[in-house]
């Protein structure tokens, strides 16, 4: 009647228990190929478009505009966005050039909006 022995409790089966995992292993790989694969696609294609404010190229002088995309880039979001960057420290040691922001290392304290001089300092 109460016989202890009658209970059975099944034991896992190894072979599943591996096989579990390996369907967990393959589709975490899966996924993480997926994403990145498609982190690379939105690079290539760029797919991530700027979310700032730039500066017409055509306000760069020449030098400027000869400098590759990243630089002028730079100047371009500089000069679109001169106040937010006056708050903004610079820390490549130009403070005894008479830089007082990180504006300055791309447009000069004493420019005006219609009077733009530029500082050639990031240029390289």
């Amino acid at each position: 009647m109460g016989n202890s022995s009658s209970h059975h409790h099944p034991q896992p089966d190894p072979s599943r228990s591996r096989i579990g995992r390996r369907a967990l292993l393959v589709g975490g790989a899966a996924s993480g190929a997926v994403t990145v694969g498609a982190l690379f696609l939105a690079r290539d294609f760029g797919a991530a478009p700027h979310a700032y404010a730039l500066a017409p190229e055509s306000v760069l002088p020449p030098d400027i505009q000869r400098a590759p995309a990243d630089v002028r880039e730079a100047y371009r979001f500089a000069v679109a966005n001169r106040d937010t960057l006056r708050y903004i420290p610079c820390f490549c040691g130009c403070g005894a050039d008479g830089h007082t922001s990180n504006a300055s290392c791309y447009v000069k304290d004493s420019s005006t909006p219609g009077n733009l001089e530029f500082d050639r300092m990031s240029l390289g």
